[in-house]
């Protein structure tokens, strides 16, 4: 009897424990969601959201060009080394032209076989009153296209003339460009990023003063942008159609536009 009381003693013990852990758990569970509940947007949270636009003008200091080299030939090897011969003189060229190795970039080698439809004369028949019968052929292989493309940055912009005057006049088939860049605009980003912030902030500011209440901290940030580029050169150019005549063109560069739209999220109070 007495063993019976003891045992019964420890399972009221343990269970008033078991019901003590579980207060507490509950208790701490109860505050961390008052917590949450307070950071997370709630209907007691009020925001307002204001845009900014920042813009940054820069001359460009990369030009960048792109050409391909297409021939013809009765086989693929006889294309390709015709592609090859062109592919080399450019390249010596841009070398001699102090364009470097790292900025001369070649891909899209190709080849496909050219078609002619030929057709059957043992089984072409005259035409008559009625008209002419249907003849009969296939598509013969009559010979190959070999292609391949490469892209030019040119780090002298003051050379770009000279340089797409003088491929111009080793044979190849297509010169686009000049596409002008700016090399490194992270610092111009920032700038541009710099300022679009200041601009939605006093926007904030502004609505914020006529509504009488005051910004507290940023609830969200997003960011957009890129930059408006110079025009780019497409196509066959007239340097490409006079090389061999006069100087060469001086192509203007004109100003990159680097922008940034940001939209800022304040919490108000």
């Amino acid at each position: 009897m007495e063993n019976l009381t003891k045992e019964k003693s420890n399972l009221m013990k343990a269970g008033a424990m078991l019901l003590i852990i579980a207060s507490v758990y509950l208790l701490v569970r109860v505050f961390s969601d008052i917590k949450n509940y307070g950071n997370s947007g709630s209907s007691d949270v009020n925001i307002i959201t204001l845009s900014g636009h920042g813009e940054v003008q820069a001359v460009p200091d990369i030009a960048n060009i792109y050409f391909s080299i297409s021939k013809d030939a009765k086989t693929v090897k006889e294309a390709q080394e015709l592609v090859a011969k062109i592919e080399k003189a450019s390249i010596d060229f841009l070398k001699e032209s102090k364009v470097e190795d790292k900025d001369i970039k070649a891909d899209n080698a190709s080849f496909y076989p050219k078609y002619e439809y030929k057709y059957d004369v043992k089984s072409m028949m005259p035409c008559n009153e009625y008209g002419c019968p249907p003849q009969t052929g296939r598509n013969v292989i009559v010979g190959y296209t070999a292609s391949e493309s490469i892209t030019v940055k040119i780090r002298n912009t003051d050379d770009v003339g000279a340089i797409m005057q003088g491929l111009g006049t080793l044979g190849v088939t297509n010169l686009n460009g000049p596409s002008f860049a700016i090399d490194k605009e992270d610092d111009l980003k920032a700038e541009a990023r710099k300022k679009a912030i200041i601009e939605a902030k006093k926007k904030a500011e502004t609505l914020a003063k006529d509504l009488g209440v005051s910004l507290g901290k940023v609830v969200s940030f997003t960011e957009g942008g890129n930059y408006y580029p110079s025009p780019m050169m497409y196509g066959k150019t007239a340097m490409m159609e006079d090389s061999a005549a006069g100087a060469p063109a001086v192509i203007p560069k004109g100003e990159n536009t680097i922008f940034s739209d940001v939209t800022i999220s304040y919490e108000i109070r």
